[in-house]
């Protein structure tokens, strides 16, 4: 029953997903400032993993990207139950591994070398989580 837990703490990655976590939580339970604090913790992380990946194009830093654009498009208050979105998903990622914005920002044609099909789809958001990234769990054709 434990194997189907990912608790990565000694990952600097897994302990900014867990305060982001945190922060979104208390956004969603009514302190408008965890959305924003979020907002510049995710801003932060992703110019820290521009710096240790060399680049913008790298899986983990596009995946900050989109999770980063997610949170300011979510910002205006008619928007903000939107924020449920990557609060229960940030969750899921700490306990689980399973990153649904990893698996959506694969499908990206870029960072796929197969075919879009619904076959593929479905092996990108059912198959269990794997430790790195989505990419390193499917094989490379």
């Amino acid at each position: 029953m434990l194997k189907m837990f990912m608790i990565e703490y000694k990952d600097i990655g897994w302990w900014y997903w867990l305060v982001t976590a945190i922060l979104l939580t208390a956004g969603v339970l009514g302190n408008e400032l965890g959305f924003i604090s979020a907002i510049g913790l995710t801003s932060f992380q992703l110019i820290h993993y521009i710096i240790r990946e060399k680049g913008v194009k790298a899986f983990p830093v596009q995946v900050r990207f989109w999770y980063l654009t997610l949170l300011i498009v979510s910002l205006p208050e008619p928007m903000q139950w939107l924020y449920w979105v990557p609060c229960v998903g940030t969750w899921a990622q700490i306990i689980f591994g399973y990153c649904a914005m990893a698996r959506l920002v694969s499908l990206w044609p870029w960072n796929r070398k197969e075919k879009l099909s619904l076959k593929h789809l479905i092996k990108t958001f059912l198959s269990r989580p794997v430790r790195g990234n989505i990419q390193q769990g499917f094989s490379r054709k």
